[in-house]
């Protein structure tokens, strides 16, 4: 016997179009119960709708996933404009911007780490339509970094994006499975360098140690 899911029902409200009230419901739904476990019947009941209205606005279960994760790509591309005007012509402060950002996402009780990444976990299918745009969004997104850390003239530019994703990415694991309290501040001072900090973390070929990321990479200059 499945387990009851928990729904936020949306009121049915003519000012708001009914795929917003679809894709919102969804999105809700996606990421606090995992895509799989969620049908369209739970999907178009709240959202105060049918799933023949739901089916109108998308075609298959699979192309809603997908748009839900593009407007979860869209408005985290976004924050990178953001921080661009916070910090113009700064991608260092861009950078550190980024990452206390994200610290803030591993720190909040209330997230299940990012979407994109739970969806690519649940979606393994190459030709599913989900995975164009996670895959889409990961790699602009690791351009990005890339380009801020060679703009800031930050040592292995390549590399050094990828060890910040692979710490993040732990980070959201160690979060779900042993606990959030202290995380934050440890990969605050694991990711830029804190000289309070001893600990070092195995991250692929190199060790980021509390001088990694400041001394050779120069995040906190």
């Amino acid at each position: 016997m499945k387990p009851a899911i928990k729904t936020i029902t949306t009121r049915k409200d003519e000012r708001i179009p009914p795929r917003e009230r679809i894709l919102a419901v969804a999105a809700d739904l996606f990421y606090r119960h995992g895509i799989r476990a969620v049908g369209v019947d739970s999907i178009a009941e709240a959202a105060g709708t049918n799933k023949m209205t739901l089916y109108r606005h998308f075609a298959s279960k699979d192309q809603l996933i997908a748009e839900y994760l593009r407007s979860v790509a869209e408005k985290a591309s976004s924050s990178w404009d953001k921080l661009a005007a916070q910090h113009p012509a700064n991608p260092r402060a861009q950078l550190r911007g980024w990452l206390e950002n994200m610290v803030g996402h591993v720190a909040n009780g209330d997230e299940r780490g990012c979407p994109l990444t739970n969806a690519a976990v649940e979606l393994p299918e190459n030709d599913h339509p989900a995975r164009r745009v996670i895959e889409a969004f990961k790699t602009a997104q690791r351009r990005r970094i890339i380009e801020l850390c060679a703009s800031a003239e930050l040592a292995e530019p390549e590399m050094l994006a990828d060890e910040l994703f692979l710490l993040l990415e732990g980070a959201r694991v160690t979060a779900q499975s042993i606990g959030r309290e202290g995380l934050g501040d440890r990969l605050i001072q694991d990711g830029r360098g804190d000289d309070s900090c001893t600990r070092h973390v195995k991250v692929g070929p190199r060790l980021i140690s509390p001088q990694s990321l400041r001394v050779s990479s120069g995040l906190n200059g």
